[in-house]
């Protein structure tokens, strides 16, 4: 009997780490989820070992709320000790690390009240994500939440001859599809 590459049926007893580093030094922790080699180079499916966050902005507008997702380096650094603030009141970390913020300690329960579906645009088409709130914070007489979603952040790495991992382009993911199909499904 032949077993799937994604097949948890027994976890490892020490799940491997990797480390995303980012341009400006940044490190992300994650545990290897799964990990393959094609053509002679190691590719990594990572999730990060804290929970991914975003900081999310109200702004109303003449019909309805807006909600604008913080991406800008320079915003970020300007909210960050007001989030970080709001969120060790929650009893949760805020880090600054590489590709994403995140937030360590044990995440509350999702309820109803507390989940926001966004329509988020992506490379090819608008898809549908869900966060949950674990905050809320006022900068300059803005309203903002930290949300976390629902569905884990995944990224696609592989390693480089020097042994550091690099994220996966658009176009790199493009090219290992029919690779990443096949690997998923055997």
């Amino acid at each position: 009997m032949s077993s799937s590459p994604f097949s948890q049926d027994q976890p490892p007893s020490s799940p491997e780490i990797k480390v995303l580093i980012d341009e400006e030094a940044r490190s992300l922790y994650c545990y290897v989820e799964q990990s393959f080699r094609s053509k002679g180079v190691q590719y990594y499916l990572l999730m990060p070992i804290d929970s991914p966050v975003s900081i999310i902005m109200w702004e109303e507008d003449e019909d309805a709320e807006q909600a604008i997702l913080i991406e800008g380096e320079a915003e970020i650094d300007a909210l960050f000790p007001k989030a970080e603030a709001s969120l060790a009141e929650e009893g949760l970390t805020l880090k600054r690390t590489s590709f994403t913020l995140t937030v360590a300690g044990e995440l509350p329960e999702p309820e109803d009240d507390d989940i926001l579906t966004l329509e988020i645009e992506t490379e090819r088409a608008w898809e549908e994500e869900e966060f949950q709130l674990l905050a809320i914070f006022s900068h300059k007489n803005q309203e903002y939440g930290v949300y976390t979603p629902l569905v884990p952040l995944l990224f696609f790495a592989k390693a480089e001859p020097n042994g550091e991992l690099e994220l996966l382009s658009v176009d790199e993911l493009e090219t290992i599809k029919p690779i990443l199909e096949e690997w998923m499904f055997n």
